[in-house]
């Protein structure tokens, strides 16, 4: 059911949560400050590399969904009662992504930390593509004059189903952990290379 409304309303709030969520990832950055009293800066960053690491990874994948959230958003016009509980889904895992990148610092090289982690981005993955296949198949709820490509369906079944590899790979390969998430690029090739077969 189309809710003939702009989404305005739910993108703010969805721009709130990603926000708060981008803020409790630096939090324990700010508190190995203190302990740093009478050190040189230096060595209080290079002790608290992993966490360091673990803060620059999380902020680039909260940052690239928002970005994906944001660039399918400019096709909507109106949203249904299913947008709104999977937008609400992909916040879900928006906002636990900070806990997981918690423990990546504290289990280095654990795979069920490094699971858990992708499995949280393979849920908010999960949960963009059910939100772009009820766009392109619902006509009323985006703007007539811009449609969801069809180039974007397959980049989201693309990357949520590279994120299921990195994830299987993370946790079956002793060491191999985040590492696995460097699958990810091949979307961009795969879905031209599909479009190519297509044609």
């Amino acid at each position: 059911m189309t809710i003939p409304r702009e989404p305005d309303r739910l993108v703010l709030f969805t721009d709130a949560v990603v926000a708060i969520a981008l803020t409790l990832l630096v939090l324990p950055l700010v508190e190995v400050v203190p302990e740093g009293v009478g050190r040189p800066a230096y060595d209080v960053v290079a002790e608290h590399w992993p966490q360091v690491f673990s803060f620059v990874l999380s902020f680039v994948v909260i940052a690239q969904l928002w970005l994906n959230h944001h660039h399918l958003f400019r096709h909507v016009r109106a949203y249904t009662r299913g947008l709104m509980r999977w937008n609400l889904g992909w916040l879900f895992a928006i906002v636990v992504l900070p806990f997981p990148t918690a423990m990546t610092s504290v289990y280095r090289g654990d795979r069920f930390t490094a699971g858990f982690y992708i499995a949280t981005i393979l849920a908010a993955s999960l949960c963009q593509t059910a939100m772009i296949l009820i766009l392109h198949r619902t006509p009323d709820a985006v703007v007539a004059e811009d449609p969801v490509p069809v180039r974007i369906v397959r980049a989201a079944f693309l990357a949520t189903s590279l994120l299921v590899v990195a994830f299987v790979l993370a946790v079956t390969i002793p060491g191999l952990g985040y590492y696995a998430l460097l699958v990810l690029p091949l979307t961009g090739p795969l879905n031209r290379l599909w479009s190519r077969l297509r044609r």
